[in-house]
């Protein structure tokens, strides 16, 4: 998997991004399977309401499903629609995590973004073990920076 935000700046373990960058949903590619095997995408942000103490984690952020694979996001079926990261406190991880559907069309949204749980999600779609995850690094942009 490889995730890249306004076509040229790549999402590696541990990067550093800022919320102005990360603004529009990024392009998620699956390197993975054949057009005849489809995943799950879901990217959370474990670290809310801050990193020192995360009770509220994790929060939701997007998620896509069947897409198939050797395509990428753009392919699949948007259930949660992206919501930008915004931290307002500390630094904040950003996780994507890739599964591999075992079904098409087999994967009913959450109710809510709020107190998210990926792995009891992948328990109650069926989703198995991750089959690729990368995070980012994010915090809170002064008004100096954005200039």
């Amino acid at each position: 998997m490889s995730v890249t935000y306004n076509s040229n700046k790549q999402v590696y373990n541990g990067h550093e991004f800022f919320p102005s960058t990360v603004i529009l949903k990024p392009r998620v590619e699956v390197h993975g399977g054949d057009l005849r095997s489809f995943f799950t995408l879901v990217m959370t942000d474990p670290d809310v309401p801050g990193p020192s103490d995360p009770y509220l984690r994790e929060h939701l952020h997007w998620i896509v499903t069947d897409i198939p694979g050797t395509t990428d996001s753009m392919f699949g079926k948007e259930v949660v629609s992206y919501e930008m990261p915004r931290p307002r406190i500390g630094i904040h991880r950003f996780v994507f995590i890739l599964f591999k559907q075992k079904r098409r069309q087999a994967v009913v949204p959450p109710a809510s973004r709020d107190r998210f749980n990926t792995r009891n999600f992948a328990e109650e779609n069926d989703l198995g073990l991750p089959v690729a995850a990368v995070f980012f690094n994010c915090q809170r942009e002064t008004a100096a920076r954005r200039r």
